[in-house]
């Protein structure tokens, strides 16, 4: 049976919801229930900025197409091997999906200087230029929506997505948009 969500009880002094049960039986274990729903719930709204971001480009990906585009752009050229695992696809899935974006001129492919049997991808400038181009559009809808966030919230929310996004194991984008790894 599905968790109901903590119950939120009125802002106090500094702004803030109580929400209440989490950690306790209501949030179940540790709040993690509360949490997941919370962040299912959110979700949602992402998924739905990042459907219309990709409509919005003249390049026909798929979203999984774009996780490829965006790993290697966060994470630099490797191979086809490594790139299958941080998708968590299988090696020949990452291969079908790589030759697609190499058709689109998104992503180059080229032998590898370490290990001559293995395939390298990198990103083309056409492929860095649709990263930049839906991430700009994805921060642009984002931000228009965190606007109608009450001020006092805000750095919870920081705290809290940073969180879940290095748990998640997602570098923050202002680590490789300039190149760091």
């Amino acid at each position: 049976m599905q968790q109901p969500p903590p119950t939120l009880t009125p802002a106090g002094d500094d702004g803030v919801p109580d929400a209440r049960g989490i950690g306790t039986e209501d949030g179940g274990e540790d709040g993690i229930a509360a949490v997941a729903e919370a962040v299912l719930t959110a979700s949602r709204a992402l998924v739905a900025v990042a459907a219309r971001s990709l409509a919005t480009v003249d390049a026909q990906v798929t979203v999984p197409q774009f996780r490829a585009l965006v790993v290697l752009s966060s994470r630099g050229p490797q191979p086809v091997g490594e790139l299958a695992d941080a998708l968590a696809i299988h090696p020949s899935t990452a291969t079908r999906l790589c030759d697609r974006l190499v058709s689109k001129r998104l992503v180059r492919r080229a032998v590898s200087r370490e290990n001559r049997r293995e395939t390298t991808i990198s990103l083309s400038p056409a492929g860095r230029d649709l990263v930049d181009e839906v991430t700009n559009i994805r921060h642009g809808e984002i931000a228009a929506i965190v606007a109608r966030v009450p001020v006092q919230t805000r750095a919870a929310m920081v705290a809290a997505l940073t969180a879940f996004a290095e748990a998640a194991g997602e570098l923050p984008r202002n680590t490789w948009i300039l190149g760091w790894k």
